[in-house]
């Protein structure tokens, strides 16, 4: 302190003393004497800290000495100190360092509501909350014990400090926004994310009460954190279980919802019948292809049972644990066979308002069937050969790429070697698909089997009708074998199907059933009970045909109380369509008769 102020220092009203760089006093005014009873001459040897308690001491060396060398002053700290006599005098000190390093306190010796304010920064310290108090700037000036444990810091390490520089990264807040949140004054449970010094991240709820001046700034803002890191993480747990069981249930869903289309075997549940040579031929290449894993071309009619077939190939490969999907190429429109097969995502197009698993997701690690495999338009042939290929596809409207492991057997009733040359079908994609080919033989090759399936039928038909046991004639079964059966198995099926329905009594009208078949017009079959005659049967006159046919027409509206369309008409029952059903009507001359 220079010469000339010295005198001006002595005689201030203050309670004021001069330090050096290492805290004694190097003078001290006649205020500062007269009120802890030294003479000038000995307070040379005096260190102002050590006139205070320990407990205060401490607090010096912890919290405003880091502070003081920070900012270079202290406003309003409370310490005590202690007369040469012993007395303690509470005061709050006013620290500034000059230019030349010496430190300059002023004392101002506090009331009873001061006394209060230090217990309570004394309870402010010692509370179980998270809290802490910043000026107007965001500078820490104070922090409870709980907090710094918390943060892992000491208190001297963040005084004075701004709290910006304890936020986490992606708060989205600076100094001015800090500021400005300060200016404020209230929060209210405001999210907020700390990182402690091992640079963990605490998230936490924050309010905060602001201490206003006369003017209404806010001078401090004491702030008050609540940890809820573990409560938002189980949350998030809690969600994410939530979310993949939703995931769950509709993936679960979609497969139902597949596996409702899977390839219903009506056969037996999946035994081939017959024993003629060409099923036999047939059986010896699925037995052989079975077992690996090579792509399967099942040719064949419609109705000679291609999807019995690929259930056989399925269930007696090493893929038999896993899903056999189907899908039927014939019945997907155009515009959605991509999605069919592949899946697509929320929002891929319009109409797409949730995820969808695709026929190759749908049968990873199994067989998928595709039925009617040349009804694959041309732009997608080129995705089916990647995926046959590569076992790799993208849902529509997703760039993510799954890989799967699928075995593909597939079907058709179409010519594809026809197709291939007019450019219908992508000739490596027919060389892929065909890698192992199996004919289907048709009923017309298959002679020996015909009556065995006919017998089969008729037994499985009476259970599920509930109707008494019928049988097959020796007449039956030559109609039967005269017949060429261009509808195949489905074909023989539905005439034995209709034959059962027509049958009111112990005798199976198959004759009834095949009336309208052309090819049975050479076979003569008695209208009365076949079963009592068993000499070869005689011609038929055309006459005699038409009488049959009209009966059968007579016989098939009063099973079905005169009704001609629907699921249960008379026309179904005979398998004629409606109008033509009608024109027959007419032809014979048969009208509903008038109540009487």
């Amino acid at each position: 302190m220079e010469t000339d102020y010295r005198p001006f220092f002595r005689m201030s009203p203050v309670l004021a003393v001069a330090l050096n760089e290492e805290g004694f006093v190097l003078d001290a005014t006649e205020a500062w004497l007269q009120r802890f009873g030294y003479d000038r001459d000995g307070i040379h040897r005096l260190r102002a800290r050590e006139l205070s308690s320990p407990a205060v001491m401490q607090r010096i060396e912890n919290d405003y000495l880091p502070l003081l060398r920070r900012t270079g002053r202290l406003n309003n700290v409370p310490v005590d100190l202690y007369t040469r006599s012993g007395e303690q005098v509470d005061c709050m000190a006013n620290v500034a360092i000059d230019g030349e390093g010496r430190t300059v306190v002023a004392y101002a010796e506090i009331s009873e509501a001061n006394r209060i304010e230090e217990q309570y920064q004394d309870l402010y310290r010692g509370t179980p909350a998270m809290m802490h108090t910043v000026n107007s700037e965001g500078c820490i000036v104070h922090a409870s014990d709980r907090w710094l444990a918390k943060m892992g810091y000491r208190r001297r390490e963040v005084l004075g400090r701004n709290i910006l520089e304890f936020l986490a990264g992606d708060s989205g807040l600076d100094r001015q926004s800090v500021i400005d949140i300060i200016a404020e004054g209230e929060l209210d449970n405001e999210p907020r994310s700390y990182t402690t010094r091992s640079g963990e991240t605490i998230e936490t709820l924050v309010s905060s009460r602001a201490d206003r001046g006369t003017d209404g700034r806010v001078r401090r803002l004491h702030v008050a954190m609540k940890d809820v890191t573990e409560r938002n993480r189980a949350e998030r747990r809690l969600r994410a279980a939530f979310e993949e069981n939703a995931q769950l249930r509709r993936e679960l869903e979609r497969e139902r919802d597949y596996l409702r289309e899977e390839v219903q075997v009506s056969m037996n549940f999946g035994r081939i019948i017959g024993e003629s040579p060409a099923l036999k031929k047939m059986l010896a290449r699925v037995e052989a292809v079975a077992q690996t894993s090579a792509s399967v071309l099942i040719q064949g009619e419609s109705g000679t049972g291609k999807e019995l077939v690929a259930h056989v190939i399925h269930t007696r490969s090493p893929r038999s644990g896993g899903p056999l999907v189907k899908v039927n190429c014939a019945s997907i429109p155009g515009e959605l066979f991509e999605s069919e097969f592949f899946g697509h995502v929320k929002g891929a197009f319009t109409g797409a308002h949730r995820d969808r698993i695709g026929r190759f997701q749908l049968a990873d690690g199994g067989t998928l069937f595709m039925d009617e495999i040349g009804e694959i338009p041309l732009d997608l042939q080129g995705k089916l050969l990647r995926v046959l290929q590569e076992g790799e596809f993208e849902q529509v409207g997703s760039d993510r790429t799954r890989s799967v492991n699928v075995r593909v057997v597939a079907a058709t009733n179409r010519n594809l070697d026809k197709a291939v040359e007019d450019g219908a079908f992508r000739e490596d994609l027919f060389y892929r698909l065909s890698v192992f080919p199996i004919d289907v033989p048709p009923l017309r090759d298959r002679d020996e089997d015909i009556v065995q399936l006919a017998s089969h039928f008729l037994e499985k038909i009476c259970q599920d009708f509930g109707h008494r046991p019928l049988s097959l004639s020796r007449q039956h079964l030559q109609l039967l074998s005269r017949y060429d059966w261009p509808g195949n198995v489905r074909e023989l099926k539905n005439v034995i199907e209709r034959a059962v329905i027509l049958s009111q009594g112990k005798v199976l009208r198959l004759d009834l059933a095949m009336a309208d078949i052309p090819k049975t017009a050479s076979v003569a079959v008695p209208v009365s009970d076949p079963s009592n005659g068993d000499g070869e049967p005689a011609l038929m006159s055309e006459q005699q045909l038409l009488e049959l046919q009209k009966n059968n027409l007579l016989l098939a509206l009063r099973a079905t109380g005169w009704r001609v369309s629907g699921p249960r008409g008379a026309a179904t029952l005979v398998g004629l369509k409606p109008s033509t059903f009608t024109d027959r009507m007419k032809k014979f001359g048969i009208a509903r008769p008038q109540p009487a």
